[in-house]
């Protein structure tokens, strides 16, 4: 579902240095019956600023342990069949992903409420540092 240039990521959760790229959604499909993706895009504005990216920052093992645990509850608590993410680091461009997060369920209720609580939970406890840029940075 997403790939990274000339290798493809096959884990279930990954922290990359290289662009999100979604491949083909119909390829993606399930039998399921519910699909979700979330694809998490740089805006230009911070707060009041106006930003050119973001650098993220993580220790990645650490992080990718933390959102391997998470993945695990939030499969188990809301009855989901697959749950995938990659979050990117280093500098992230506006307009460019930098997070992505497909789930499969037998329904959407299931499927669009394992979305936002993975990504509620990445956010409050995986450390992923971000620091906006600036075009005076």
């Amino acid at each position: 579902f997403y790939s990274t240039g000339p290798g493809r990521i096959t884990m279930a959760v990954s922290i990359t240095q290289l662009p999100i790229e979604q491949q083909s959604f119909p390829e993606r499909l399930s039998r399921d019956g519910a699909v979700v993706e979330f694809c998490g895009v740089v805006r230009e504005g911070e707060g009041d600023s106006i930003i050119t990216g973001i650098e993220y920052e993580t220790f990645a093992k650490m992080a990718e342990h933390q959102m391997t645990l998470i993945r695990a509850r939030v499969m188990l608590e809301e009855g989901i069949s697959e749950l995938e993410c990659v979050h990117r680091v280093g500098f992230v461009s506006v307009g460019e992903a930098s997070l992505y997060v497909r789930v499969v369920a037998p329904h959407r209720a299931e499927a669009f409420r394992a979305v936002m609580r993975f990504i509620d939970e990445l956010k409050q406890l995986v450390p992923v540092w971000k620091n906006p840029v600036t075009a005076s940075t």
